[in-house]
């Protein structure tokens, strides 16, 4: 436990540090569609290059970030970056991009303001931003979720229910909630071609999307055999590391310029 606890504190002193000396860099991903596989949007995904242990993923400090509070700098930057980038590569393409929130981000009272400023700094259109949020934060205070969903709306962006399939949502609420896209969690997609269940489950959000007329993306395809099954289903979007991993921001530029 001491040991646990050390190294958690070592993590923490470590992260502020890289707050501070911009040791964090924004990755993006493609999303592609299923069928011609032309890309149509991009998430970005933020990463910790450390001068010591190489490049980092969030899984090993997002949880720390998100309980120190350091998740609100860390995902104000997030944001700056990734709609400069998005106009960077050319706002006439049309490709959105993708920024997730966390539970605090999103219960933060200047997220509107800070949302609105990002878009005004960089000059992207409202339309190519997207932000995702988690069905479990989407369901914690419903009324408050539909309140700051509705302000953000105004602005003109789309909203994305993230890891959908993994919580507790209320069908009439994902009907009220203003929201534009469902991405089905990795977990559902990993054994799509084995696991009847999954199947089931992965065929019954896709048609719950066409009827609510939203948008879905499966997360985590890894194999031509799961995007053949997303395919056969409907499914007109996936992401994935068949379709292109994550790659640092000139990377991903390069293929527009």
């Amino acid at each position: 436990m001491n040991l646990t606890a050390s190294s958690r504190l070592a993590m923490e002193n470590d992260l502020r540090r890289a707050v501070s000396r911009g040791e964090l860099r924004v990755h993006f991903q493609p999303i592609v569609e299923s069928n011609s596989g032309k890309v149509v949007a991009h998430e970005a995904l933020v990463r910790w290059q450390h001068p010591e242990r190489g490049l980092i993923g969030p899984a090993e400090f997002i949880q720390i970030a998100e309980d120190t509070g350091l998740i609100l700098k860390i995902g104000e930057w997030m944001l700056k970056e990734a709609c400069r980038w998005a106009t960077f590569i050319g706002v006439e393409r049309g490709l959105p991009v993708s920024v997730n929130l966390s539970a605090r981000q999103f219960n933060d009272p200047r997220l509107v303001s800070i949302v609105s400023k990002a878009l005004k700094s960089s000059g992207l259109p409202a339309h190519l931003l997207e932000l995702e949020i988690t069905e479990s934060t989407a369901m914690q205070h419903t009324e408050t979720t539909m309140s700051t969903l509705k302000k953000l709306k105004e602005l003109g962006i789309s909203i994305a229910i993230d890891d959908f399939g993994t919580g507790y949502s209320s069908f009439s609420y994902l009907k009220l909630f203003p929201v534009n896209t469902l991405k089905i969690d990795r977990s559902f997609i990993s054994e799509i071609a084995t696991n009847g269940d999954h199947r089931a489950i992965v065929a019954a959000i896709i048609a719950l999307a066409q009827v609510l007329g939203l948008k879905v993306v499966a997360e985590g395809v890894e194999t031509e055999g799961q995007r053949q099954f997303l395919r056969g289903f409907g499914c007109e979007h996936v992401q994935g590391y068949l379709t292109g991993k994550p790659v640092d921001a000139d990377t991903a530029a390069k293929d527009f310029l």
